[in-house]
């Protein structure tokens, strides 16, 4: 889910991230990976709904390209309760990073950064017309060493905003995500603290009832070489720019519950 970058996490499990090295092969740091999260949310925002939902998640890295993305089929049930029931089923989010180091073939880190990046984000959900969400992101991004949390990733945003047609900048986010293995067991598998933080700022009052909001997902989950499990806790202030009123429920929390198979 948008709330992991787990090959991300894992480096940082198993030792002090060190500046990512292009002196000789850019490939040679490559990876990837990718899983299957079969979801269920409690309550979520905008709306407080419940639904359940299949997620394609994947990521890694080849030579200058670090992407993280994932693919959401809503109401994979058919339950025409679910507020999914009769709209776009899916939803995309791509997460391509260029690292600067890679392009200029220097090393740019600097204290705690360990790697800069050209940093853009994606997000569509398949509809077309007034409603139909159609954002690009494009900003700056960084791997920031922290304490205690290892590796993490951060990025800051300006939005170029389609949705309902719109077709102008609107404001900005500031995005991090984190992946922090707390227990280990003797089989291999281990207990991780994972999330992201998620929150936009500059929203224009032309578009928006709020001009700043966000979220921040607060997962537990235990992990095996193939199988994960996990909660998550959401957290939401006026999420979307949408300032909370009795009508419509922005602010607030919700429950996720994952079972993942990971290739």
């Amino acid at each position: 889910m948008r709330k992991l970058l787990l090959a991300l996490g894992m480096a940082a499990a198993t030792t002090t991230a060190l500046a990512t090295d292009y002196s000789d092969d850019i490939h040679k740091n490559d990876y990837s990976w990718k899983q299957f999260n079969l979801m269920y949310a409690f309550n979520e925002l905008p709306g407080k709904n419940s639904h359940d939902y299949l997620e394609m998640e994947f990521g890694g890295r080849s030579g200058i390209v670090d992407l993280y993305g994932y693919l959401d089929v809503f109401n994979i049930t058919n339950d025409a309760d679910s507020d999914k029931y009769g709209k776009d089923k899916m939803f995309l989010k791509l997460n391509p990073r260029f690292s600067l180091d890679g392009i200029t073939g220097k090393d740019l880190s600097f204290g705690p950064v360990k790697e800069l990046y050209i940093s853009t984000l994606f997000n569509q959900d398949g509809g077309y017309g007034t409603y139909a969400v159609n954002n690009y992101f494009v900003g700056l991004g960084a791997d920031v060493e922290m304490p205690w949390l290892g590796k993490v990733g951060m990025n800051l945003y300006a939005l170029y905003d389609e949705t309902n047609n719109r077709d102008d900048w609107n404001g900005y986010q500031f995005s991090t995500n984190w992946f922090k293995p707390v227990k280990t067991f003797d089989n291999g598998s281990f207990i991780a603290y994972q999330g992201y933080l998620d929150y936009q700022f500059g929203l224009k009052s032309q578009y928006s009832t709020a001009s700043s909001g966000g979220a921040t997902f607060q997962g537990i989950y235990w992990h095996s070489k193939r199988y994960a499990v996990g909660y998550g806790l959401k957290l939401y202030k006026n999420i979307y720019g949408i300032r909370d009123s009795s009508s419509l429920r922005s602010t607030g929390v919700s429950n996720y519950l994952s079972v993942t198979y990971k290739f």
